[in-house]
Order: structure tokens, then sequence, then C-alpha cells
């Protein structure tokens, strides 16, 4: 009869047990780098740059991607195959534009000046029916749904909001004269809208209301608005203009700004943190849905992962097929081009656990959420072969779970330390990134001097300090 022995945890006993966790929390760190194979696999099948994407809330293998040709796809994520083509029974190639946009749910996708909407059976989710078109003496640029509710908002020349059982606008509304490029209901209050505009303003809408909210104008152009799932009264915002491609290679964009602002929409006159670490324009932005966390999609080709709360990124995602190219035939090299795969649209699976990307190479890719994690195979078979391989998260054993979080606690409780730190913290970044980031380190330092030197010989007090998180506000208008 075996008896259970106890373990005694008198440190007198066990006089090296500090110095044999930090060897086992080097070597935690060690191994997530070791095992980091962030990058799942390809779906590919446009013709042209993909530029923006859809969830499906209802289902998780589900998502909408869209092209600057007018293409809409359905896609399975499982499989990485898509399902359905569609194609509004009323438009034609020759007025497609390249400002589409699409918002789930309920289906809704723009086409230059129409909105069209689908519908789906709850049996078959992947096969979707045209519903109903809505037209109007506007292009629109982007489109966004309730996240309960038959209204949803458009933007363009103006915000208006529509009801599916209305041909035109229920309520516009028009806040200066510039273009309005991006617009996204608060998910927790559905009657609160935030859009961003060609202006450099952010404007805040409440739909009980007959006029806009609270307007911020920045000193640079917020490219997309995202709100935190979790926490109803905070967004991030995107900002950058975008730049040649030259530029980009020869690092003189350092002088944009390229991070991302989080803001209280009870108190814009100050954001809440900045998330640096990009360095070009960033395109578009998603939180994931427990709100911990956000993905940003960027110019400079890279996909960055960012903690809420965080200013630096902890993860930045890329591939070699991203960033250059060879053309060759015939045996012989007839040009190297230097691939503009920029990233347009970024979003997280609905269960947190996947990155999906769209690049203006025609492609979507997908990502771990975490680039360590392990990754099973599900082998599919028809008549004794095999179809299709499908990537799944694999469901660890006991013993092997209590292991990894034994292993991810030592690993948080040496992370102080500067061997652990330097090994979690350290990325590998591409050469253009790493010379405009050093680039753009430079010019912040000569910019922080010179500030400095002004102060220094100015009246004590005339020259206030400008914290940076107010510095990139020009005003609030109410």
């Amino acid at each position: 009869m075996c008896q259970r022995v106890f373990r005694n945890f008198d440190p007198s006993l066990r006089t090296q047990e500090k110095a044999v966790e930090y060897v086992r929390a080097l070597n935690a760190a060690k191994m997530e780098k070791i095992f980091a194979r962030p990058f799942v696999g390809a779906m590919d099948g446009h013709i042209d740059s993909v530029s923006c994407m859809a969830k499906n809330p209802n289902h998780l293998k589900g998502i909408f991607s869209g092209s600057m040709d007018g293409d809409i796809r359905l896609w399975d994520i499982a499989s990485r195959y898509y399902l359905q083509h569609l194609t509004p029974y009323s438009a034609s190639h020759h007025v497609i534009a390249d400002n589409l946009s699409v918002s789930w749910p309920p289906r809704c996708c723009t086409w230059s000046d129409s909105v069209y909407r689908w519908t789906y059976s709850c049996i078959m989710w992947y096969r979707l029916h045209q519903l109903a078109a809505y037209v109007w003496k506007n292009a629109f640029w982007a489109v966004d749904h309730q996240c309960d509710g038959n209204l949803f908002a458009t933007a363009g020349a103006q915000v208006d909001i529509w009801d599916h059982n209305r041909s035109q606008p229920v309520n516009s509304f028009e806040w200066g004269k510039d273009t309005v490029i991006s617009v996204r209901f608060n998910p927790g209050e559905p009657n609160v809208l935030a859009t961003s505009a060609n202006d450099r303003s952010i404007a805040i809408y409440d739909l009980r209301m007959s006029s806009p909210t609270t307007k911020l104008i920045m000193r640079t152009r917020t490219n997309s608005i995202s709100w935190n799932p979790m926490e109803p009264m905070n967004f991030t915002a995107t900002f950058g203009s975008l730049f040649s491609q030259k530029s980009l290679i020869h690092g003189s964009v350092a002088n944009e700004d390229c991070s991302c602002y989080s803001y209280d929409a009870r108190k814009l006159d100050e954001a809440k943190c900045v998330h640096k670490d990009h360095v070009s324009a960033v395109m578009d932005i998603d939180y994931s849905p427990t709100g911990r966390e956000f993905v940003t999609g960027s110019y400079d080709r890279t996909i960055r992962i960012f903690q809420y709360n965080g200013g630096h990124s902890r993860e930045i995602y890329h591939t070699k097929r991203m960033q250059r190219y060879t053309l060759s035939t015939n045996n012989y090299v007839l040009t190297e081009i230097c691939h503009q795969h920029r990233v347009f649209c970024v979003k997280f699976s609905c269960d947190g656990s996947y990155v999906i990307s769209g690049s203006d190479d025609a492609n979507l890719r997908l990502w771990k959420a975490n680039a360590s994690e392990q990754l099973g195979v599900i082998l599919l078979y028809q008549s004794g072969c095999i179809i299709t391989r499908i990537p799944t998260l694999l469901q660890l054993l006991p013993r092997e779970r209590k292991n990894h979080e034994y292993r991810e606690a030592v690993k948080n409780r040496y992370k102080h330390l500067p061997e652990v730190k330097r090994i979690v913290r350290h990325r590998h970044l591409l050469k253009p990134i790493f010379k405009a980031s050093a680039l753009r380190r430079i010019m912040i330092d000569a910019e922080r001097k010179k500030d400095e030197r002004r102060r220094a010989h100015s009246a004590p007090g005339s020259i206030p300090r400008e914290s940076i998180r107010k510095k990139r506000i020009i005003k609030e208008i109410e």
C-alpha cells in the first residue's frame, strides 16, 4: 500500500530552489520562441487587393472578404476554402468602385452608391440570398450595423442611418464637408456610433439626439476605429498618412504618426494609452472578443498584436512573400520587384484564437493569436483518400495542461529579470522596418532635444510641457 508523502516547503531544506526555478523560467522562455509558428495558411481566390473583411458572430468558421474589384466571398476558416461568391443582381462590373465595405449582421455591403443586404437560413448558413438593395445619391465609403436592431449606418459625404424596411435614410448627420471614411457602432450601446473623416476628425453620434455629440480634431487622419467589446465606453483609433513605397524603403516615414490611441468616450481631451511600434500608417484595427488585446494591420506590411493597456506590441507577424519576390521566366531573371503587399484589413476570430489579415496581394492569411500554441491537424477522408487537412488547436491532456501552466507561472514570476525579459521581448524585425524604427527613434530624440533647448532659452513657464497623450489633439468640439 502506497503512502502519500507531503512536500515540505521549508526554504532551509532546499537552498537552490530559486536558482532551479530561474533556470526553468529561462528554458520556458526559450522553448516558447523555438515553437513559435504563428502562420497557419493562406486563402487565395481574389484577383485584386483585399480591402475589407467582416466576421460572422453566429458561426465561428464564417468570414467575409471584399476586394477592390467588387468581389465578395464567404470563406470557411477551418478548411480555408471559399463557400460562396456574392454578386448583386442589379450591379455590373462597370459601376463597381473600389470603396467596398462589408458588415455583419445582417449581411450588408456597399458598392459605389448602393447598399445590398443578404440573408441566410439557420440550417444552411453558408448559402445567402439577396433581400434588398438601397440606392442613394452619394457614394458610400463604409457601412456598419447595430449589434442588435434593424438600423445600419453608411458613411460618405454624410452619415446616414437606414432601416431595413425603408428605402431612404431615416436620419442623416453632417458635421463638416469632408468625406467620412469609417463608421462603427458601439457594441454595448447600440444607439452610439463613432466616425472618422478626411478632415482628421473623430465624431461621436447618438441616435437619440438630433445633432452630433462630440467632435475631436487630430493632427493626422484616423483610418479606422474599433470599440472595446468589454468596455463599451472605450475605443481605439488608428492614425497615419499614406506615402510612397520608396519613402518606406529609405526610412523617411518616421515623420508620420504611426500609432494607435485609446480614448474614453466620456473624456476625449486626453488619450488613455498610446500604442507604438508601427513605422507606417496603421490601416485597420480589431479587438479580440475578450477585450484584452487588439490586432492592427499596417502599411509597413506587418501585423501586430497589442495589449489593450500596453504601449508596445507583444507580437509582430510577417511572411517572406509579403515583403519581396523575384519574377523570372525561361531560367533567367527579368526583374526584381519589391511587393507592395500592404495589409489593409485585419480581424480576430470570434473565439479569439486566430487572426485573419487581408493585403493587396489578393490573399487572406490565417495566423495564430498565440504564436507558440500547439496546433494539430484533422484529416478528412473521402473514399479512403485524404482530401484536406484542417488545422485545429490541440486539447491538452491534464498532465500537459498542468505542465504548461507551471511554465507560464515561473516565466511570469521571473519576467522582470534581465535575461528572461530579453528573451521574452525579443522579436525578429525585417531590415527595412528595423532601419525605419531606428531612424524614427533618432528623429523623436532630435525633436525632444529641440524642445528642451527651446524651453531652456525661454522665459520660465512660457513653453509648457505637453503630454504625448494630448500632443496629437488639436481641439475638442461639443
